[in-house]
């Protein structure tokens, strides 16, 4: 078997060309183990076999933990009709995943299809290194939503699944005809927990993404859009899992999530807005 850097270092000579310079905008070149641009900026591949595109040191909210017990709800079944719809857009697509946190949806989905040469990227170190655990062909790196490296026209298909947007950015490494897939929370999206979360907190648990929506339709043409709404039954040994998946859980004490756990949430609402759109 192929040790993580190996499997890198063959994405990176094989598909130098997907990759521009996140600092001057320069075309790439692979040499050895690190992609160079022709005004000398080098980024090494880790011994993960990931490359770490970032200025700086990234801080992020989003710990290790967080992803570790995220990964455990999507593999325990919480998302598959979620991850069924998607699957049918994606056979045969060069995806980025944008966002992708330790890399779970990306790889149920290439699980279920077939995929061409795919990336997935999130600013947090941890998750990618968590997604570098999976043995599908896809690379993985870290890299700023702002200021993406990767060249013009290069991908087909954008998953943003619960993540941020820039939209400019999309369209410009976006094929032409090539389609974005959005998917946001919905108003009952997780209304179970959120309740037992904050009881007294009228304004988190009601929510609504209808501006996220509207922008999404004024940035991309032949939108189709798609309610998504369920019910999943919590696994017994995944219920701790459900209680720390989510940056809900940040303003909860351990006490109350204790308490939450013994009282046990054996169902949980999914409930989501799915919207496809095209680069025209």
């Amino acid at each position: 078997m192929k040790k993580k850097i190996e499997k890198g270092q063959e994405f990176i000579h094989t598909y130098s060309h997907l990759f521009q310079c996140p600092i001057c905008q320069a075309r790439m070149q692979a040499r050895q183990t690190s992609l160079c641009c022709s005004n000398g900026h080098q980024f090494d591949l880790s011994k993960k076999g990931t490359l770490y595109f970032l200025k700086h040191q990234a801080k992020s909210e989003y710990q290790k933990k967080m992803f570790e017990h995220r990964r455990m709800m999507i593999k325990s079944g919480m998302y598959q009709p979620l991850l069924a719809f998607l699957a049918a857009y994606c056979e045969d697509e060069r995806i980025l995943d944008v966002g992708c946190g330790e890399g779970s949806f990306l790889q149920e989905i290439a699980e279920a299809v077939n995929l061409q040469a795919s990336v997935g990227f999130d600013i947090a170190k941890e998750a990618i290194y968590l997604a570098t655990e999976d043995t599908h062909d896809i690379f993985w790196c870290v890299a700023d939503l702002t200021n993406l490296p990767f060249a013009n026209q290069t991908f087909s298909t954008i998953l943003n699944i619960f993540s941020p947007s820039n939209y400019a950015e999309f369209r410009r490494v976006l094929q032409k005809e090539g389609q974005v897939i959005k998917v946001v929370p919905q108003s009952g999206y997780l209304k179970e927990l959120r309740k037992a979360f904050y009881p007294d907190d009228v304004t988190k648990q009601n929510y609504s993404n209808e501006q996220v929506v509207k922008k999404f339709e004024r940035s991309f043409s032949s939108v189709v859009y798609k309610r998504l709404t369920y019910s999943f039954a919590v696994p017994e040994d995944r219920r701790w899992s459900l209680l720390e998946m989510s940056p809900l859980e940040w303003g909860v004490s351990s006490a109350q999530k204790e308490s939450i756990s013994q009282e046990t949430l054996e169902k949980i609402t999914v409930d989501l807005d799915i919207l496809i759109g095209k680069n025209e």
